[in-house]
């Protein structure tokens, strides 16, 4: 049988963005660790660590809200490499200010948020890229290859920023996940001639913004809802994991190493499923059986289980997490208007960007006042029930078209025999 990751492969436009998309990734894993320490070394304050975190990541639900009247119809090329570039100049600006001592805990901030202002439409014109690339049944297969590189960069960016900061700095850090965006940028300036994207709004698409297109299409709400509720449910789980392995069982920062280290190569695998989940399953029915999935095991981290029981059902929850991204984006892509694919990926990043900080905001008071091991119990038992309510919700909608359909053909047969 034919690999399913042949296709994006061998494809001429996917084959020169890959090392781009590589090292742009595991710059930005690399990042994680360095942003939050270089605003250490600006201000020992954990309110400049929080500021900036947040910097470098939810301005971009506004970008996407305020910037599509110039990113509407322009393909996924085009806010792909306007991501990068932003990102390479604000990042590259930030790093050399701080190596030349000149950077302040407010212009940090600043620049983080510059950075990541594009990032929903990076993220957007990357899978619309993919989309315009590849045929329908080679997507998920696409999806997968990029979203590899994601999660492999959140096992191997951090391990090499902790040996990079302890020798250079964070700066310096920065300052190579800028060099990597600027690759990046090259890489879509490389190839933007070689896509041919469906730029072509009708009038009546045009005339409608993402979120009007959103709501007249089911699928598209409900996938968008889902998320959003699996990833803010997510939230509490990086809150309350940290002081469950220091506080409950009484371990290191190894172990909780140990614990992310077990998640990421589950995510790489479950991943690495997708095309094959696709070919298989029903799109609808395999996002619900994640989230489902998902919180069933996550529940064990919750209860008083030995400790190799607790990782091997962390490892268990990514495994099944882990071709989400893929799936949900091959949704997207499958459902919308070629024309509006990058405008609907942007609005549905606009939300979920916003998510898994809430829910992370959320965690902390609740880790105050349940402890860490109930908050873990209650993020799986809720999300089991949002899992079952999604399978019965998607049920009751599959038994409701069924009946209209066969009114409709019962109507259509009496009016036949009348004729």
């Amino acid at each position: 049988m034919t690999s399913p990751f042949r296709a994006p492969l061998r494809h001429p436009v996917l084959r020169r963005l890959l090392p781009g998309v590589a090292l742009s990734a595991l710059g930005d894993g690399m990042s994680a660790v360095a942003i939050a320490w270089l605003a250490l070394q600006l201000s020992h304050s954990a309110l400049l660590v929080g500021a900036a975190v947040a910097a470098y990541s939810l301005p971009g639900a506004v970008g996407a809200a305020v910037l599509g009247r110039w990113m509407r119809g322009r393909g996924g090329a085009v806010p792909a490499l306007a991501n990068a570039v932003l990102r390479a100049v604000s990042l590259g600006l930030a790093a050399s200010l701080a190596l030349a001592g000149l950077l302040t805990p407010f212009w940090y901030v600043c620049l983080l948020a510059l950075s990541s202002l594009l990032s929903a439409w990076g993220l957007a014109g990357k899978y619309t890229v993919i989309a315009d690339a590849l045929p329908p049944e080679d997507r998920v297969a696409g999806n997968t290859v990029f979203g590899v590189m994601d999660q492999a960069s959140l096992m191997i960016g951090p391990a090499i920023a902790g040996v990079l900061t302890a020798l250079a700095g964070p700066a310096v850090v920065i300052a190579a996940d800028a060099g990597s965006w600027a690759l990046l940028a090259a890489s879509y300036a490389w190839v933007a001639h070689s896509i041919t994207p469906s730029t072509s709004l009708d009038s009546a698409t045009a005339a409608r913004g993402a979120w009007s297109l959103i709501r007249t299409n089911r699928m598209l709400l409900g996938l968008i809802a889902l998320s959003f509720a699996f990833y803010l449910l997510y939230g509490p789980v990086e809150v309350a994991l940290p002081v469950h392995v220091g506080v409950d069982l009484h371990g290191s920062a190894s172990l909780l190493g140990t614990f992310w280290a077990v998640f990421g190569v589950g995510a790489v695998v479950g991943e690495l499923s997708a095309p094959f989940l696709r070919r298989r399953l029903a799109l609808r029915r395999t996002m619900t059986a994640i989230v489902l999935g998902w919180g069933l095991a996550l529940l064990p981290l919750g209860l008083p289980v030995p400790l190799w029981f607790a990782l091997s059902a962390f490892g268990v929850a990514a495994l099944v997490w882990g071709p989400w991204t893929s799936l949900s984006m091959a949704v997207f892509q499958d459902a919308s208007p070629p024309s509006a694919l990058a405008s609907l990926l942007a609005a549905r990043g606009s939300l979920l960007i916003i998510a898994a900080p809430l829910g992370t905001a959320v965690g902390g008071p609740l880790v105050a006042g349940i402890g860490a091991r109930g908050t873990l119990l209650m993020s799986a038992l809720t999300t089991i029930v949002l899992g079952a309510a999604a399978v019965a919700f998607t049920a009751l909608w599959r038994l409701r078209s069924g009946n209209r359909a066969a009114a409709t053909a019962v109507v259509k047969r009496r009016t036949s025999s009348l004729n």
